[in-house]
């Protein structure tokens, strides 16, 4: 009988990478939805100088905590990408 090949790699490294992958992806995407959202508020005037100002803030900072925490698993930013199908990438 042929030995078949495991559905994902029980390396913990691997896991450790696939769970980061995931999580970043996620809190990217999110990123990326209050960034949007924060711009349509902007426009419509629905926040003070002071609020966008602690946004864009916050917003950033969290850009550079993805991007370092990415870096620790050796994930690019296009690694955390969503592929929407047929609606394509979500950047």
């Amino acid at each position: 009988m042929d030995s078949i090949a495991p559905r994902w790699n029980a390396n913990p490294e691997d896991v450790q990478r696939s769970v980061a992958k995931l999580v970043l992806t996620l809190v990217e995407f999110l990123r990326k939805l209050f960034e949007r959202q924060t711009l349509r508020r902007m426009e419509a005037k629905t926040l003070t100088p002071e609020q966008t100002e602690a946004i864009g803030l916050a917003l950033m900072r969290l850009e550079e905590t993805i991007q370092d925490m990415a870096k620790q698993f050796d994930l690019t930013p296009e690694d955390l990408n969503l592929d929407l199908g047929p609606l394509g990438r979500l950047s």
